[in-house]
């Protein structure tokens, strides 16, 4: 078992045992099965984003409290020097790096994003995610095919896309890795969260 999934487990099993949260709850507010749920607090399985996203939410933490334990302490401003950002790896592969982590207080959550080019996932359907709030997703490097419900997108370095992340999402990148900055805001009438 990977110690950081297990230790993100760990977290998500004490708020939820502190704030007096069931399962059940927890398994309705993020989107996932009851068994789902319970593989993600026994780290069995790894998290997605949209899952980690939903769970600070309903505890009404920050989301650097449930990666790491640890609180953010800045209020004027953060400094994340290239490749300092606070790692997430989640579904085959997609590695980012959250660029705000240290900030208390955040109205936003902006990570720079690498996913792994599969050619045989670029021609195949495209997995949807759903969270509260908005996105904007700008590529930096490579091209990026996304996908928005029933609508599709490919984005060239220097594209960006703006959209409903309420609505079903998801994306892959196309014949080499694709770097991208995404910034997921908030429920529209601002995060619970932070």
């Amino acid at each position: 078992m990977d110690d950081r999934v297990a230790g993100i487990g760990e977290r998500l099993r004490g708020m939820r045992d502190v704030l007096g949260v069931d399962m059940a709850e927890m398994a309705r507010a993020t989107g996932v099965s009851e068994d789902e749920y319970a593989a993600y607090e026994e780290g069995r399985r790894d998290f997605t984003f949209t899952f980690l996203y939903q769970a600070a939410d309903r505890f009404g933490i920050d989301l650097t409290e449930l990666l790491t334990g640890e609180s953010p302490h800045l209020t004027a401003y953060a400094v994340v020097r290239k490749g300092e950002g606070l790692p997430i790896r989640r579904r085959k592969g997609f590695q980012y790096g959250s660029l705000a982590h240290r900030f208390r207080g955040r109205t936003a959550e902006p990570f720079v994003v690498t996913a792994p080019a599969t050619r045989g996932e670029a021609k195949a359907g495209i997995p949807l995610s759903r969270h509260e709030g908005q996105e904007f997703d700008y590529v930096l490097t490579g091209s990026l095919r996304v996908r928005i419900e029933d609508h599709e997108e490919v984005l060239a370095p220097g594209d960006s896309i703006y959209y409903d992340s309420g609505l079903g999402h998801g994306m892959v990148a196309l014949d080499d890795d694709c770097t991208f900055l995404a910034v997921v805001l908030g429920r529209k009438e601002g995060p619970s969260h932070v």
